[in-house]
């Protein structure tokens, strides 16, 4: 092995990856001395490698403890419940101490324990949580390390559930300004918890997005955000703001008038081939709330705004002083004026003194957005709903938002996330986001990565993180070169885990990852002997071990019973065709008409008809189109009924699936040739259906309907027929044994 693969190694960078099975790309050395640089570690010359590596054999020398230490504490009862303490041993968090070596905890509550010279040893048992490590050694050395001591398993699910997928922003109400907001989610929420039976409802990232830069346009994608750990004021329901409701005078006029243009764009969104304008509603929205803002708090509201300041402190300040300057110097603080670009600089303190004002409002903003969040899970609770809300967690975040100004010292600079090249992607994928900087993660014992887990777990029954895979490693891409030109870069998986385990134990949250795609060896596996649930898609599980004819291309449609029971079920995700287009070849001529297919029209047709084909033969087979097949709704159903017929342990339904949508919400591939993230729900036909609508669909009942009974057996009728009175009002209250996938707050094993 060379000396730059030697340091390489060192610092978890990659020097080869395997795209393929017997199939190995070295990558290129210049990438390495690259991805190393963005690390600290300078290998640009010969002479500078063989230092490097020395320093780093110095170091590992002297160093009587690593920056972080994590531990698993298992149950000694052997049963599911979380112990409330342990005494865990120390595999791999601490690496082997001189004889003597007296070790003292610091608790996160103030405690101080002794944890004894020998880590396994029997003695004070240590509590859950993020603690401070002290080491003694005879020759007087001493270190510190944060502590994090975490459950060995996640929550998890009792017994099996289903729920809805939603992307919020597409989900319109008779109510909403152009697109869906909270009040939308918690209409939504206590209408499927109490008349449908279901457990959760899974969103869309509602993270912050990058404003527009002047002339343009807001991203609209919700996996590029500015910050993931604050939700955007876009998705606020105004008139749901108490203060909104002692606006008088010219105030109030000027809000009618406001209301009555947010009015026009709903009606313009819900016409055939309406659209979104994201830019629109929160341009309504923003002044509508400048307008609130006017309205005193009352003492109990201004001390719970108070007390929310106090708790978020730093990150929420750091948020909202970048917003402020945004809104004055543009939303790239990589162009901002000298000194702006550093959070923590005295010209960035002047400029918060000088826009407190400003600063105020976006906190605000971030109050009322998360009280409003706050109570679409209470409602989705008290609907019966054994989990509620979902949250997903993007990969990472937009390189001139808020997140990356105000966690710079934690992300790789002049690194870009993405996907060496394979089947689906030759050239491989730059999605154009920062790493996080795993010493840097390591050194500060988490920290950030703590907070902001902490922060989307707040109001959630369950988190799902997007591209789990990078809990362990990341493709990185030195800027300037094509994806190609990338390496992988480990994290120490057990401290991302760890921590992540600990902030889901704390809420009571299942984790759902996104484990989608290219996954390393190994790796389903730790995450399933953790509890992490992961992804399966329909169309995706198929016996890749057993080709049943010798002529047959393409594996056969894996058996209900042999999927994984660890998983959340689905027909289709954000990223793919809905099942009508699936079932309909829409999907093909759409993908033709974007320029993205491989080969010809008529040839990827006949394999997709030839699919479509094979699967209906067999639900067929299996009974499960009582129907019978030819008709798109039945078929629907005939592929829910599979999945509900498999072991998994949640079972989501794609909203759109229940009014026979083909419009897909996100092309992956394209940006202006297709309206990504812009589309309402719409039926069959392309015409936008409300969420009044939705909930008095026939079609949407039956398909509800046939998961719950799958999963639990008949029950009484609470889905309100077409005309009935209701809707998402209906008061039929379901009893907690109605839901026998019920979260077990902290169940781990």
């Amino acid at each position: 092995m060379s000396r730059l693969a030697r340091l390489a190694a060192a610092h978890g960078v990659c020097t080869s990856y395997d795209p393929a099975p017997g199939r190995t790309i070295r990558v290129p050395d210049d990438t390495i001395v690259e991805v190393l640089a963005a690390l600290g570690v300078d290998a640009s010359t010969p002479d500078a490698v063989r230092d490097a590596l020395a320093r780093h054999a110095r170091e590992e020398a002297a160093r009587l403890l690593p920056p972080t230490v994590v531990v698993r504490a298992a149950s000694s009862r052997g049963d599911t419940s979380p112990p409330a303490t342990s005494q865990p041993a120390v595999r791999g968090g601490v690496p082997p101490l001189p004889d003597g070596t007296a070790l003292r905890v610091e608790t996160e509550d103030g405690r101080t324990l002794d944890w004894g010279a020998d880590p396994d040893a029997e003695g004070e048992r240590l509590p859950l949580g993020c603690h401070t490590l002290h080491a003694e050694a005879p020759d007087g050395r001493t270190a510190s390390a944060a502590l994090i001591v975490a459950p060995d398993r996640f929550p998890a699910v009792r017994g099996r559930s289903f729920g809805l997928l939603v992307q919020l922003y597409s989900l319109l109400s008779s109510r909403s300004w152009g697109m869906g907001d909270l009040a939308d989610l918690a209409d939504l929420a206590a209408w499927s918890g109490r008349a449908t039976g279901a457990d959760f409802i899974q969103l869309n990232p509602l993270h912050s997005a990058v404003p527009a830069a002047e002339g343009e346009r807001v991203d609209p994608s919700p996996y590029r955000p500015s910050s993931r750990r604050f939700a955007d004021p876009v998705h606020l329901r105004i008139e749901e703001i108490p203060e909104y409701a002692y606006l008088r005078g010219e105030a109030r006029a000027k809000a009618d008038a406001l209301l009555a243009q947010a009015a026009e764009l709903r009606e313009a969104t819900l016409a055939k081939d309406g659209m979104i304008d994201r830019d629109a509603v929160w341009s309504l929205k923003r002044r509508a709330l400048e307008l609130v803002r006017t309205v005193p708090l009352g003492p109990g509201r201004h001390v719970a705004y108070c007390d929310f300041l106090a708790e978020q402190g730093q990150d929420l300040e750091d948020h909202a002083v970048w917003c402020a300057l945004a809104e004055i110097h543009g939303p790239d603080w990589r162009s901002w004026p000298a000194g702006l670009d550093d959070p923590r600089s005295a010209a960035t303190a002047r400029a918060r003194g000088e826009l407190l004002d400003r600063v105020d409002f976006h906190t605000w903003l971030a109050w009322l957005t998360d009280a409003q969040l706050a109570r679409a899970q209470r409602t989705a609770r008290d609907a019966g709903m054994s989990i509620g809300l979902v949250h997903d967690m993007a990969l990472g975040v937009h390189p001139s938002g808020a997140e990356a100004w105000a966690l710079k010292d934690f992300l790789a600079t002049g690194m870009s996330i993405g996907a060496p090249p394979d089947a689906f992607s030759p050239h491989g994928q730059d999605w154009g986001l920062p790493p996080w900087n795993p010493g840097a993660l390591a050194a500060s014992g988490y920290a950030p990565y703590r907070t902001l887990l902490r922060g989307l777990l707040r109001h959630t029954g369950g988190l799902r993180i997007d591209h789990v895979m990078g809990l362990f490693r990341l493709w990185w891409i030195p800027e300037g070169r094509p994806p190609t030109e990338g390496a992988y870069v480990r994290y120490d998986a057990e401290a991302m885990l760890g921590v992540l385990a600990l902030e889901a134990y704390r809420a009571g949250s299942v984790v759902v990852g996104e484990d989608l795609g290219t996954v390393e060896p190994g790796v389903r596996g730790e995450l399933a002997g953790r509890g992490v649930l992961g992804t399966s898609v329909l169309w995706f599980e198929r016996d890749y071990d057993h080709i049943r004819t010798p002529n047959h291309e393409t594996p056969q449609p894996l058996e209900p019973q042999d999927w994984r029971a660890d998983c959340l079920a689905t027909a289709t995700t954000h990223d793919l065709p809905s099942t009508a287009a699936r079932l309909s070849g829409d999907h093909v001529r759409l993908r033709d008409g974007l320029g993205l297919l491989a080969g010809p029209l008529a040839d990827e047709q006949t394999r997709d008809a030839m699919e479509t084909a094979e699967w209906i033969s067999h639900l067929t087979r299996l009974d499960l189109l009582p129907e019978g097949p030819g008709e798109e709704e039945s078929e629907i159903r005939g592929l829910y009924r599979f999945l509900a017929r498999t072991p998994a342990r949640m079972v989501g339904v794609w909203l759109p699936d229940g009014v026979g949508d083909r419009r897909p919400q996100n092309v992956p591939g394209t940006w202006d040739q297709y309206p990504n993230w812009r589309l309402p729900v719409a039926d069959g036909d392309g015409r936008p259906v409300t969420l009044e609508e939705l909930v008095t669909s026939p079609r949407m009942r039956d398909l509800l309907e046939t998961v719950y009974e799958e999963l639990h057996g008949p029950r009484e009728r609470r889905i309100p027929a077409p005309g009935q009175h209701g809707g998402q009002h209906e008061e039929s209250h379901a009893e907690p044994e109605d839901h026998p996938g019920r979260v077990t707050s902290g169940e781990v094993r």
